[in-house]
């Protein structure tokens, strides 16, 4: 059976600035992982650009990325610093010249220390500095970009920041997390009318996580609802203003009462007796819930804007390329109007407060000499990405035959 997508259709891999480079002055340097490392010193992408730009072509024709912030605006309202553009137009060009296509993500969880110290997204009187950044960069790289996303994952970034306390600010106080989300909508507002005013052709969206929350007993019932309501429908309905509705998608999340995790709770992951990655539950079919959610609700575009597996032997990876293409392709063939599907990652990275232990990468990075080596995975979706179609004629042979 042969699966063909549209023409037009964009796929392409995934990257955050603070996870691939050098940690410079913001509010997650030197924060320590689980896994015992500190973020810092990453995977030297700033030292690499060539080769990271020679990567990133090969796999796909699309390229969803960030800046960082605090490296190119060093005080409120400043102008950008001229050497951190100079180094970024290098790499944009070198894409460029390569035919890649750029999805541009404004805020990716990280933030200057600067911006912390006035109590960053907690302070409506701060969202103008942002707003700020935002239209210097439009203006300086508006050229290289195909599609903006504003936020990546503010329901992630709320939640850790100001519920669990996993990420910076290591907060766990409701009002102010009620607060953050309003902020970041009417800053995700602002800024979408400021590139729609200089850029109308370019679209822009927002990037949620999206996740299957599933109760394994009744105990496990109102924890999943309550969290569903939060992060699926509260979150969401901060970012309506947009042209086209951006999804991850990584896993369902069982509650018995609390959330089962191969992270957190190897055991009673194993116990449930269904597959699961280095993470979580892989649970390919829950892309689909999610998608017809959004779907039926806003009838917007969807995107894909990250989607992939926490698994350092790439097993299971080269499966869930194939898995999660059908799934799309099923979905199209409904009549869903999606538009593009970007891998999460291109090659592993720094996952924030888990640590670079955790591989997502079509490429591995070695975590001393962050040398970067191709992973059978990176085959396997540079033929899906490039060609658009895969074909198979026996469940067994999607593998070998996507390989030859």
């Amino acid at each position: 059976m042969q699966y063909l997508f549209p023409k037009d259709f964009i796929f392409g891999t995934s990257t955050a600035a603070t996870q691939i480079e050098t940690a410079f002055e913001h509010d997650w340097k030197g924060v320590p992982s689980k896994d015992g490392y500190i973020l810092d010193k990453t995977t030297d992408h700033e030292l690499r650009l060539k080769e990271d730009a020679q990567i990133i072509s090969s796999l796909a024709p699309h390229y969803r990325m960030g800046l960082m912030w605090s490296k190119l605006q060093r005080a409120p309202y400043g102008e950008l610093d001229e050497e951190t553009v100079a180094h970024y137009r290098l790499f944009l060009d070198d894409l460029k010249s390569r035919g890649v296509k750029i999805m541009m993500v404004l805020h990716h969880f990280t933030n200057p220390l600067w911006f912390s110290k006035l109590d960053g997204w907690e302070k409506e009187e701060n969202i103008p500095m942002w707003v700020d950044f935002c239209k210097k960069v439009v203006l300086e790289f508006g050229d290289y970009v195909s599609h903006w996303n504003t936020f990546n994952e503010p329901n992630v970034y709320t939640t850790y920041g100001w519920v669990t306390g996993f990420f910076p600010p290591f907060k766990i106080n409701l009002l102010l997390a009620g607060k953050v989300a309003k902020n970041l909508g009417l800053a995700h507002e602002r800024v979408y009318d400021f590139i729609k005013s200089h850029n109308p052709d370019q679209p822009v969206g927002i990037s949620h996580n999206t996740v299957v929350f599933w109760a394994e007993n009744p105990l496990g019932w109102l924890p999943a609802k309550l969290s569903d309501w939060w992060f699926m429908e509260h979150m969401p309905s901060h970012f309506e203003k947009v042209d086209f509705f951006g999804m991850s998608y990584y896993a369902r999340l069982p509650h018995d009462p609390m959330p089962i995790t191969f992270m957190e709770t190897p055991e009673k992951m194993k116990r449930l007796g269904r597959p699961y990655d280095d993470m979580w539950e892989y649970y390919p079919e829950g892309m689909r819930t999610c998608i017809d959610r959004y779907w039926n609700k806003y009838k917007k575009p969807i995107i894909i804007t990250e989607n992939g597996v926490c698994d350092e032997s790439d097993t299971l990876r080269q499966t869930a390329i194939i898995d999660y293409a059908k799934i799309l392709h099923k979905a199209l063939q409904d009549g869903i109007d999606i538009r593009g599907y970007y891998m999460w990652s291109t090659w592993d990275n720094f996952e924030w407060h888990l640590g670079p232990t955790k591989r997502f990468g079509l490429y591995e990075v070695d975590l001393q000499t962050k040398e970067r080596r191709k992973r059978p995975s990176a085959d396997i979706f540079r033929k899906l990405a490039y060609n658009k179609m895969f074909e198979v004629n026996s469940p067994d042979l999607v593998l070998e035959e996507l390989m030859m």
